[in-house]
């Protein structure tokens, strides 16, 4: 098996020239081949926009699913097969928006998966209206005065709902949020990056040059503290990349008694006792 995840046919990909999911395509695939994974052992789930293409332009597993639906297939995957690694990818506005109730629920539950956010602060697949994450005053192609709600708050809303990894990164350095998401896929647990990039066509505020110019690279932070991770979230002015938070938490799976120390066995993988299981319908008859 090889560690090839590019596409071994050229292929056409949909998104606008300069757009970066393209580097975050790059990042990914780069990762996954540095911890020596092949494209048997990897499961890309995703849902809809231009954001949820990218497993298609990645030679591995994938599930493409409904708009917001990419956190319950992912962790059903994880479930049921541990041995993969599990990446749940989509935009903000899929998994903030849509799928805004799942990324709650899916950070209480704690899978082993790894949550990658396309934040571009806009819906770009439906050309340009204001998303969870589209700061106040913007104008947008529906907002053209403004957008006048205030945005949502990623990293806060998973420190408070007990989130055990969570990072943001940005396209405007690569090798940093390489080294950022190799940490989350290596962490056991849900592992939330929030991964900021422009959107050429429909963002003409937040270009690479206000990148460069309102985020800077966490320093000598204290990854196990908390409060300071929330006093780092808080801060709109300026915004912090790396890892804000960080600790050990138990897994989803270790929660219920399909996997013991006694039997680790994957679902996909165990016999059934068919004997047992005729005994156990019958005695609901």
């Amino acid at each position: 098996m090889s560690n090839i995840f590019e596409m071994e046919r050229k292929i056409d990909i949909a998104w606008c020239p300069g757009c970066g999911n393209f580097m975050i395509r790059k990042t990914l695939i780069e990762t996954l081949k540095n911890l020596g994974l092949t494209p048997e052992q990897v499961v890309i789930c995703s849902g809809i926009g231009q954001a949820a293409k990218m497993p298609q332009y990645i030679n591995c597993n994938y599930f493409n699913g409904l708009h917001g639906r990419s956190l319950p297939v992912a962790t059903a995957v994880k479930a049921v097969n541990p041995k993969l690694t599990v990446i749940a990818e989509s935009g903000d506005g899929c998994t903030y928006g849509e799928g805004g109730n799942h990324f709650l629920h899916t950070i209480r539950r704690n899978p082993d998966i790894t949550n990658i956010v396309h934040n571009n602060m806009v819906y770009g697949l439906t050309k340009g209206q204001g998303s969870p994450t589209t700061m106040k005053g913007v104008k947008t192609t529906v907002q053209v005065n403004g957008y006048f709600i205030e945005p949502f708050d990623p990293i806060g809303t998973a420190l408070s709902n007990g989130a055990g990894f969570v990072a943001r990164v940005c396209t405007t350095d690569t090798e940093k949020s390489a080294e950022v998401l190799k940490q989350a896929i290596e962490y056991s647990g849900y592992a939330l990056i929030d991964f900021l990039h422009p959107c050429v066509t429909f963002n003409k505020h937040n270009n690479i040059a206000w990148y460069k110019e309102n985020t800077y690279w966490l320093d000598n932070h204290d990854e196990s503290d908390i409060e300071k991770a929330f006093s780092i979230s808080r801060d709109k002015q300026k915004l912090a990349l790396g890892i804000l938070y960080k600790k050990d938490m138990t897994v989803f799976r270790k929660k219920d008694n399909f996997y013991t120390d006694d039997n680790d066995i994957a679902l996909t993988e165990r016999k059934r006792d068919v004997a047992k299981l005729n005994n156990l319908i019958d005695s609901f008859r």
